[in-house]
């Protein structure tokens, strides 16, 4: 009676540590997709102050225009098919990425991969194109108002963008690693459960970050090619 009385408490015990353990993992596991979230919206609040700062340089020394410096007569501006082309990419790339998206919620891992991979090759050609046009504009930074803002925000521009590609890059590393029916059905085990949630948290934050770089991108188009 003794041993089993002994035995029940030991097996008590385990069962309550494992218990234990179970509810750590749970509320680490609850903490990092908070983190997620978090982190993805202060990055929202960081980059609109970021890139604020240059719309606010763009519109204040525009009215200004000392001594008529702001953009010369003499002066020639960025090249216009390059800002177009390099607009439309990084556009194009968060459009498709988000329409890719639904087929990966839907548990069709496949097309999610083809768009994503895709997505990470706009976003690549972007990338080279702007720093093929920095190389080869026919201006000094110094040269006008528009240029010392426009040599001053595009390559903090490409920068952002270059993170948001190794971002990127990394998701889907991630996903090859992850079984399709995981996306609709439960997995078997607790540590594949959060890995996939993990992956679909990142995701949905990168989504939403990647969307607000192409809005920047599509403004500072106009800033930079239409307003001038």
């Amino acid at each position: 009676m003794a041993e089993a009385a002994s035995a029940s408490s030991g097996s008590g015990r385990q069962s309550a540590q494992v218990t234990r353990e179970l509810e750590e993992q749970g509320f680490q596991h609850e903490a990092a997709l908070n983190s997620v979230w978090t982190g993805s919206r202060l990055a929202l609040g960081g980059l609109t102050f970021l890139f604020g700062s240059f719309v606010f340089a763009f519109f204040y020394l525009r009215s200004l225009n000392s001594h008529g410096m702001w953009y010369p007569s003499s002066f020639t501006g960025p090249r216009q098919w390059s800002g177009a082309l390099i607009m439309a990419l990084v556009v194009a790339s968060a459009i498709i990425q988000t329409i890719v998206l639904q087929a990966l919620k839907a548990g069709r891992k496949a097309p999610w991969m083809a768009g994503a991979t895709l997505a990470l090759v706009l976003l690549l050609a972007a990338i080279g194109l702007q720093l093929g046009q920095l190389a080869t504009e026919p201006f000094w930074p110094a040269s006008a108002g528009m240029a010392s803002v426009f040599t001053g925000a595009t390559p903090v521009l490409v920068a952002v963008l270059f993170g948001m590609m190794i971002w990127l890059e990394i998701l889907i590393v991630s996903a090859a690693r992850i079984r399709p029916i995981s996306f609709v059905e439960q997995p078997p085990t607790y540590a594949e459960a959060f890995h996939v949630q993990r992956f679909q948290a990142r995701l949905s934050g990168f989504t939403v970050v990647m969307n607000f770089m192409a809005l920047v991108t599509l403004w500072f188009w106009i800033m930079f090619y239409v307003i001038k």
